[in-house]
């Protein structure tokens, strides 16, 4: 069963791979070996669909000092066309839509093949960011356009844990158009599952079928990724950040933390009736990190009931 019909028919237990695209300094021929080595890597995965990144600054986000600098990276529509056209999987492409003027975005949107294509739309970092397309815009001309794209929104179960109405938020996006979420890196298990809680008897009290939820993990090699983590938005509750900081292995230490919290998330899920899929993040240029992470795709693909 395809990405798509596990999505629209609320199936779930899929499973995804997020990537970003090389820096916008790569050359054709850099980028073109990079997405051939990804697609090595995998191939024997058996991966349900790809994430394309949208990468932006967020600095206006969060004033503290970035713990990484900010190296702008080749446009993820761009680099698909371009260099992963190839890849036999729906992808899933990420877009700032802050960045783009109307008339590109718009083109956009009129040239993706529905069938291979879906999307995620992201707004500004901060409500001061100047923006050449606005987010309810861009889901305006999405519903005009390309009504057939199937768009997913952002989860964020921390921003749940500190206002208790992130399940209001999720079912607002779905009556606007969104047929799944994706949320940020899971490091606290409690806040997710206090989100899909409150978001399944909402959806019981509004007589709403669920929408699936990608709960998104990643692998961490050293504490310097993790305090990146953190200044992105992502709670790490203090536990995990002290055995991570005290373990012999960091990276084997987060691998063993990622796929505990995906199990105990998919057992949960499954208890509850709200259909979920998993999705694996792969944004580091560390080549053991980018193992650990195909691993872990493999290890939960395993987790997974994905029979027609």
């Amino acid at each position: 069963m395809d990405l798509q019909r596990r999505i629209i028919e609320g199936r779930g237990e899929f499973l995804l791979f997020a990537l970003t695209p090389p820096r916008q300094t790569a050359s054709a021929e850099r980028a073109q070996e990079i997405a051939d080595i990804t697609a090595e890597r995998l191939r024997p995965v058996g991966v349900d669909g790809l994430i394309l990144y949208d990468i932006d600054d967020e600095s206006d986000r969060n004033p503290a000092e970035r713990p990484f600098p900010f190296l702008p990276t080749m446009d993820p529509a761009d680099y698909l066309s371009r260099h992963f056209d190839g890849w036999d999987t729906p992808v899933v492409v990420y877009r700032s839509v802050g960045k783009y003027p109307e008339p590109d975005f718009d083109a956009w949107l009129r040239a993706q093949d529905t069938d291979r294509r879906l999307s995620v739309f992201v707004g500004a970092a901060s409500r001061d960011t100047p923006v050449a397309t606005s987010l309810a815009r861009a889901h305006a001309l999405r519903s005009q356009t390309r009504p057939d794209l199937l768009l997913g929104g952002v989860a964020i179960p921390e921003r749940h844990a500190r206002t208790g109405d992130e399940h209001l938020r999720l079912l607002r996006k779905q009556a606007g158009g969104c047929s799944f979420f994706v949320t940020q890196v899971v490091y606290d298990v409690n806040a997710a599952k206090n989100l899909v809680s409150d978001y399944r008897y909402e959806c019981l009290a509004q007589g709403v079928t669920p929408a699936p939820i990608v709960f998104t993990f990643s692998v961490c090699g050293s504490m310097k990724t993790l305090e990146f983590l953190r200044w992105l938005g992502v709670d790490v509750p203090r536990w995990i950040s002290n055995e991570l900081l005290h373990a012999d292995d960091t990276l084997e230490a987060s691998f063993e933390y990622a796929l505990a919290a995906a199990r105990e998330l998919i057992t949960y899920c499954r208890r509850l009736g709200v259909p979920f899929g998993l999705n694996v993040e792969s944004v580091s240029i560390r080549r053991a990190e980018i193992e650990a992470s195909v691993d872990l795709a493999a290890q939960l693909r395993d987790e997974l009931h994905r029979s027609d």
